[in-house]
């Protein structure tokens, strides 16, 4: 049964990117959607009114943050329920991404809200695009635990990630970051620290973990960092074992062309060898 305070159709929660740095880069769809809806959710209103303004909109502003998701979360979902939008966005870049948003939105989906993206800036893909390492699989991993056995859980996980690891860190912990994916093993992996995104000094340093953590112990760096972390290179099997993968796979009815893509992807072994051995 639908209650008088629902409306035969919800409104819908949209979850709306906004510059890392640069304010140009708000989209026109963006701007349209903002100033379209019956309230923003922001993490600090005071930080979004500077955007709004710039774009020129009027749309009411209300505080959704890690602090108090817990106690205004219901109000929204039944604002939504009684047919009016809402728009979500972070202080920067794109909601729900080590940033708060996912309570909301969990509990407009479980309602029946449409929730609807309006993608745009993100530090994590702005990172990847000009790191230079390989970008088509990755893992992004948020902010490190300060310490304790999950900070230590994570830095195992990045050490043995086969591909590249993404990670935000603050500028004060950085070199200690640095230092301790070295000192667990990743001293000799490339790795690229992308600081202050889109604004006036974007910098992007590359080297090896060893290097940066060297050059950041020597000098603190300022802003706002992601840093990336190339994956282990892979251990490759022998040809013995790799002959004997090949049978088993064929064995169970795979196709020469899969058994290739297996050999490479979970054995390490390179495109011709494991063509070759394929199709013995």
């Amino acid at each position: 049964m639908v209650s008088r305070a629902q409306a035969a159709t919800p409104g819908t929660l949209h979850i709306v990117s906004t510059p890392i740095g640069n304010l140009g880069d708000l989209s026109p769809r963006a701007v349209e959607t903002l100033g379209g809806v019956a309230a923003i959710l922001a993490e600090d209103t005071r930080h979004s009114r500077v955007l709004l303004d710039r774009n020129a909109i009027r749309t009411p502003l209300l505080a959704h943050h890690e602090h108090n998701e817990a106690e205004s979360t219901p109000g929204f979902v039944a604002r939504l329920l009684a047919g009016e939008s809402l728009a979500l966005i972070s202080d920067a870049g794109t909601p729900l991404l080590s940033d708060p948003g996912a309570r909301l939105v969990r509990a407009a989906i479980d309602a029946g809200v449409p929730v609807s993206p309006v993608p745009g800036p993100s530090a994590l893909l702005a990172a990847l695009a000009g790191a230079g390492l390989d970008a088509e699989r990755f893992t992004f991993y948020g902010f490190l635990a300060r310490k304790g056995k999950e900070r230590g859980a994570t830095l195992a996980a990045v050490v043995a990630l086969p591909h590249t690891a993404v990670l935000y860190e603050a500028p004060t912990r950085l070199a200690a970051t640095l230092r301790a994916l070295a000192d667990a093993g990743a001293g000799e992996r490339q790795a690229v620290v992308a600081r202050e995104l889109t604004k006036q000094f974007e910098e992007f340093r590359r080297g090896t973990v060893h290097e940066l953590a060297a050059y950041y112990e020597a000098q603190e760096p300022r802003g706002e960092i992601v840093l990336l972390v190339e994956g282990a290179a892979p251990v490759v099997a022998d040809e013995a074992t790799l002959r004997a993968r090949a049978a088993e796979l064929r064995a169970s009815g795979m196709s020469a062309r899969d058994v290739v893509q297996d050999l490479m992807e979970t054995a390490g072994a390179p495109r011709n060898l494991a063509y070759r051995i394929a199709h013995e």
